[in-house]
């Protein structure tokens, strides 16, 4: 991967982040963070062995 295409992935959150402040959305921040967190949880127990345990939690 290039750097250049690095970047633009993170264009697109800086993008957002102008967004959210200009639009005065700072009610989403913490919304966005919950879908976040809970995709990184789902992407990452997904083949471990971890995976049983978190699923008892929901």
């Amino acid at each position: 991967m290039k750097l250049s295409n690095a970047l633009d992935k993170f264009s697109i959150l800086k993008e957002f982040w102008i967004f959210l402040k200009e639009r005065k959305l700072w009610w989403m921040t913490p919304i966005i963070f919950v879908l976040l967190l809970l995709g990184f949880l789902i992407v990452f127990t997904e083949g471990s062995a971890v995976a049983p345990f978190i699923y008892t939690l929901f």
